[in-house]
């Protein structure tokens, strides 16, 4: 039968284990005030308050910002993306970083090798040329790379943070909203969004961004002197060489805090007449009208951090759940919060993608279709333009902002970052920019057009296409 089939294919992928705290009865569902249960993660979330998210939708309202920061820093820049065009947009933030790194100012960039591939060698000289520390994390070598075990964990983070003050993160490249690298300029900009926010929060930003360099410097070092054995002087450690072995352990990473809220930032990274941050206070939920958490996804102690972020806000919504991702192929734990929340009565709205970029993603979510609608979710695809949006908002109090996708790639294999808010205005407000992109997407609603997007084999040959490149990659197998 195919159907049995399809089940069984599946739960070869996604498993059925459960890691999470046992549920409470649905028909009494825990209190949005109460805080999250920090056994269902890697490590629990450090929940913040005084960052003031401020949400940014389409590059519209990011680069402008953005721009700004950059033209008023003082001290340090550091940035991280996927995507780093050459287009004028982008290159209007080039400019920008290289005026600052001519002042003065510390800028530190580091790209995705197979995300910025097209222009690294553009960005490289322009870079240099103007003193900005430029870094290309794991360089794509096509042929090679594609078949090699662990060559698919990409740097998929977009951040950026200005004298560990001012930061951005989101979904949303450094590239034109309306121009896509592979199927060329659209009428319509991209729908994606971003958030800039501030405080202690950007301080512990930017430390996660530094241990990534200092991690990508390190790699980069090693493999040149490995290339190099057996000759002599191969282990011989150069003057700039013991900087960076140094500037480690001033970081504090080779004995990393147990809290990177501690962690300590050099004198160099402030402003001269910056005072000391003030340690934030901690607080519960009911408590705060606003916290914020920095929600990171790693290979190392973070592995399932943002799908147990997006578990755990579900497990306790109560009347909705908004989620926006163009690329949706979640593990049995995901997809079983979405059902027990409609279950509960919550009204679980998904915005997908409906003008298709990659062919197997969509047919990935697709093939969840039935699953979903018989448990009472919602399907809409957006047919505006291309959807790059990976956003979610929970009741009236919980939202996410962030690069990662509800798919293998980025919940087991990438490198990602999603802003976690506990604030209802903030919510209402990106609540509002999704329910007004439903308005205009079309609905999954009836039996006619189910069958038109989701045929009976397609399941199957997607589970195990998935689970083939989730191995490849290296990520987690037999618990997904």
């Amino acid at each position: 039968m195919p159907g049995r089939d399809a089940a069984r294919v599946h739960r070869a992928l996604c498993g059925n284990r459960r890691v999470s705290a046992p549920r409470t009865d649905p028909a009494e569902p825990p209190s949005s005030a109460s805080l999250p249960d920090p056994a269902l993660d890697d490590q629990p979330l450090n929940w913040t308050e005084g960052a003031m998210p401020r949400l940014l939708p389409y590059g519209a309202a990011l680069f402008p910002a953005l721009t700004q920061a950059i033209n008023q820093a003082r001290a340090s820049i550091w940035l991280q993306t996927y995507i780093f065009h050459t287009d004028d947009v982008a290159l209007g933030i080039a400019s920008a970083l290289c005026d600052a790194a001519q002042r003065g100012v510390q800028v530190r960039v580091l790209v995705d090798g197979l995300g910025s591939g097209l222009s690294v060698d553009a960005l490289s000289s322009r870079f240099a040329e103007a003193g900005v520390e430029f870094m290309v994390f794991r360089p794509w070598r096509k042929w090679p790379d594609v078949v090699q075990r662990g060559r698919w964990r990409r740097l998929h983070r977009k951040l950026c943070v200005v004298d560990a003050r001012i930061a951005f993160i989101g979904g949303i490249n450094l590239i034109d909203d309306r121009l896509d690298i592979h199927h060329g300029w659209s009428a319509q900009p991209r729908l994606d969004y971003a958030v800039q926010y501030q405080g202690h929060l950007a301080r512990q930003t930017q430390w996660v961004m530094q241990r990534l360099w200092l991690r990508t410097v390190l790699a980069g070092s090693l493999q040149r002197r490995l290339r190099k054995l057996p000759g002599p002087g191969v282990f011989d450690t150069s003057p700039n060489q013991r900087a960076y072995w140094q500037e480690l352990l001033d970081w504090g990473y080779a004995n990393p805090p147990a809290d990177e809220d501690d962690a300590p930032l050099r004198p160099s990274q402030a402003p001269p007449d910056a005072a000391a941050p003030e340690t934030p206070r901690r607080m519960p939920v009911s408590l705060a009208q606003s916290l914020c958490a920095l929600v990171v996804r790693d290979n190392v102690s973070r592995r399932r951090a943002i799908e147990h972020s997006y578990i755990r806000a579900i497990d306790r919504a109560r009347s909705r759940v908004l989620i926006v991702s163009p690329y949706f192929y979640p593990g049995h734990d995901f997809r079983q919060a979405l059902k027990n929340a409609a279950a509960r009565g919550a009204q679980v709205k998904l915005l997908l993608q409906g003008r298709i970029d990659y062919r197997m993603a969509a047919w990935a979510a697709r093939a969840l279709y039935g699953e979903m609608l018989r448990a009472g979710v919602l399907i809409y695809e957006y047919t505006p333009a291309y959807l790059h949006a990976k956003v979610a908002v929970v009741d009236e109090d919980w939202a996410t902002v962030g690069s990662s996708n509800i798919d293998p790639l980025s919940l087991l294999v990438n490198l990602e970052a999603n802003l976690a808010v506990r604030d209802r205005a903030f919510a209402r407000e990106l609540g509002a920019h999704i329910e007004g992109q439903i308005a205009r997407s079309l609905p999954i609603n009836t039996p006619a057009r189910l069958r038109t997007r989701a045929p009976w084999w397609l399941r199957p040959f997607v589970a195990v296409a998935a689970r083939a490149f989730v191995a490849l990659a290296g990520g987690i197998k037999n618990e997904y």
